[in-house]
C-alpha cells in the first residue's frame, strides 16, 4: 500500500523536480511524466523531464510544448543538483536510465520512485510502489483522487488514460480490474478521446516499421512442442529498412498470438550488444527468467539488456533456459 500522504507532503514541501523515465519509453513512461509534469506546474512548481532516450514519433502529441528533453551531459550537468527532487517514474533500478545513471546515483538531492515493478533497486530515498496496479499512470490517476492534492482536467486525463490503455493491452491483460475501467470511466469524462488516443500511438506507424514488423514476422520459430515462440530482429534489419529501436514496441507479443504459445520472445540486435523482450501466459514467471540474465519486470512481460555483441551465441542460451521455465 503506498503512503500517498507521504507523497503529496514531499511534493508541497518543495519546489523544484526532476522528472524522468526508463530508456526506450512506452506510453506508461511517458504518460506518467506528463501527467506528474502537468500536476506540479497546477501547484506553481518547477518541473522539467529529461530522458534518456528520444521521445518515439508516436507519443510526439504529448510533447506539444516541447517540456521533454532528450539528456545531454554537458548540457544537463548541473540539473541533478539544482533541483529539490529527483522523480524516477515507471522503473526502479537506475541503470535502467543508461546515460544518466552516474549523476542520477551522484547526486545529493531527495530521490523517489514512483512504479509498479518487481524486484526494486533500493537507489531512491522513497519508493512509491504497489506492483497489484496495472501501470504507473494508475498510480498517479489514485494519488490525485485520494489526496485531492490537485483537480483532474483534460492535460493530466489524456496522458495517465494512454498509459493505462496500453499497459493493459488496451484492456485485455490479466490486470484490467473493475478499478481499472472504473478509472477509465472517470478520465472519459475530462475530455479523452479513446479513438484518438488509440490512432495516435497504434495507427499512425511509419512505413520503415510496417515493413520491419514483416521482417520479425517472418523471423519467428517454434521449439519446445510448440510453446515457445521467438522471432530475431538484426542490425541490416534496421539499416535497410531506415527502422529504429522503438519500432519494435509490441513486436513480442505476436509470438503469443500463435496457437499453443505460452512464451513469446523477441531477440533485437543492436548497436551496442542487443536486448531481449519475454512475454508470457498465465502463471509462468518471465521476470524470473529475465533476473537470471540481469533483467527484470512483471511475471507476464519482463526484458533484459546486454551490452556484449554475441546475441547470436546467446540465443540458443536463453531458448534453453525458457524452455526450463515451461518444464517447472
Amino acid at each position: 500500500m503506498i503512503d500517498f500522504e507521504k507523497l503529496k507532503n514531499i511534493i508541497l514541501s518543495n519546489s523544484s523536480f526532476l522528472l524522468t523515465t526508463h530508456v526506450n519509453p512506452d506510453a506508461d513512461a511517458i504518460g506518467s511524466e506528463i501527467a506528474f509534469y502537468f500536476l506540479l506546474k497546477k501547484l506553481g512548481k518547477k518541473a522539467f523531464i529529461i530522458n534518456h532516450s528520444a521521445l518515439p514519433y508516436n507519443m510526439e502529441f504529448f510533447n506539444k510544448d516541447n517540456i521533454i528533453q532528450r539528456y545531454d551531459e554537458e548540457l544537463h550537468k548541473n540539473v541533478f543538483n539544482e533541483v529539490d527532487i529527483l522523480v524516477a517514474l515507471d522503473f526502479n533500478r537506475a541503470d535502467r536510465t543508461v546515460s544518466m545513471e552516474k549523476a542520477f546515483r551522484k547526486s545529493t538531492k531527495l530521490k523517489i520512485c514512483i512504479d509498479h515493478h518487481q524486484d526494486p533497486e533500493e537507489f531512491v530515498d522513497h519508493q512509491f510502489i504497489d506492483t497489484d496496479y496495472c501501470a504507473t499512470g494508475q498510480i498517479i490517476y489514485d494519488f490525485i483522487k485520494q489526496t485531492k492534492i490537485v483537480e483532474l482536467d483534460f492535460e493530466i486525463a489524456e496522458p495517465l488514460y494512454a498509459a493505462i490503455m496500453t499497459d493493459t493491452g488496451s484492456f485485455r491483460f490479466d490486470r484490467t480490474t473493475a478499478e481499472v475501467h472504473n478509472t477509465i470511466a472517470e478520465l472519459l469524462k475530462h475530455g479523452v478521446n479513446p479513438e484518438q488516443v488509440y490512432d495516435k500511438l497504434y495507427d499512425q506507424s511509419k512505413f520503415s516499421k510496417v515493413k520491419l514488423l514483416g521482417r520479425a514476422l517472418n523471423s519467428i520459430s517454434l521449439l519446445a512442442d510448440n510453446k515457445i515462440g521467438y522471432m530475431i530482429i538484426t542490425q541490416k534489419d534496421f539499416e535497410e529498412l531506415g527502422a529504429i529501436e522503438s519500432d519494435t514496441e509490441n513486436f513480442v507479443n505476436y509470438n503469443l498470438s500463435i496457437e499453443n504459445v505460452v512464451v513469446g520472445i523477441l531477440f533485437i540486435e543492436l548497436k551496442n550488444g542487443f536486448k531481449v523482450s519475454f512475454r508470457s501466459k498465465g502463471s509462468i514467471p518471465v521476470n524470473q527468467l529475465a533476473n537470471e540474465f540481469g533483467g527484470g519486470g512483471h511475471t507476464n512481460a519482463a526484458g533484459a539488456r546486454f551490452f556484449t555483441n554475441n546475441m547470436q551465441e546467446m540465443i540458443p542460451v536463453i531458448l534453453s533456459k525458457a524452455e526450463l521455465y515451461l518444464k517447472n
